[in-house]
């Protein structure tokens, strides 16, 4: 009889041990799906895509990020949209020279748009900049005079020279952004770039970083 109450007791107290285990696993297991959720969320970069964009931009800015495929549209300093875009078939390096199929770095601006362009929409931007026309003149690729017709077309805000040895004739333009292929230009989706066509003007500043 003791034996048994005994042998009771002791069963009791498993179970018990047993059943706050099995308790405590749902609740541990919800804390860390909750925890692994919040360590594997993060923010959808294309979440602006969702809202209507307001026209006319205020002071808008274009912000292109080489090695993420990404273009920012800004309207008073705020994201308005983000654009994922195709680049130059040698797509990390800065460009240098005409023919080199790089995507340059640095700041421009909008110094045309073309609604009759080869690849649908284009938006013409300013290079070689006064970065490049300095290199140019320092590397022999350009020379004085050429140097000169840059910088003065800059302060301008015009088209630079495009046909020297620093290259020119690179475009923001449609035909897809699937792939780098282009030829130092910046290539998006058709629709996207319609979108952007109408909502920049002529002088919207552009900065391509790496």
């Amino acid at each position: 009889m003791h034996r048994s109450l005994l042998e009771l007791a002791v069963a009791l107290v498993v179970g018990l041990s047993t059943s706050c285990s099995q308790m405590a696993s749902p609740t541990r297991a919800k804390t860390e799906a909750v925890v692994g959720s919040k360590a594997n969320s993060r923010p959808d970069e294309f979440a602006v895509n969702n809202s209507p964009l307001k026209l006319p931009l205020v002071n808008p800015k274009i912000v292109v990020r080489k090695t993420q495929r990404r273009l920012m549209l800004y309207s008073n300093d705020k994201l308005v949209r983000v654009y994922r875009v195709g680049l130059g078939l040698s797509p990390i390096e800065d460009k240098v020279k005409a023919g080199d199929r790089r995507t340059p770095e640095g700041e421009f601006y909008v110094f045309t748009k073309n609604d009759k362009s080869a690849f649908y929409l284009s938006l013409g931007l300013s290079y070689p900049n006064e970065d490049d026309a300095r290199r140019g003149l320092r590397d022999g690729l350009i020379n004085r005079l050429q140097y000169n017709q840059i910088f003065n077309a800059i302060r301008r805000k015009v088209r630079p020279p495009q046909d020297t040895a620093l290259g020119g004739e690179i475009y923001i333009h449609g035909n897809g952004s699937q792939s780098d292929w282009t030829w130092g230009c910046v290539a998006l989706d058709d629709k996207d770039v319609r979108e952007l066509f109408g909502a920049v003007p002529v002088k919207t500043s552009v900065v391509i970083e790496h």
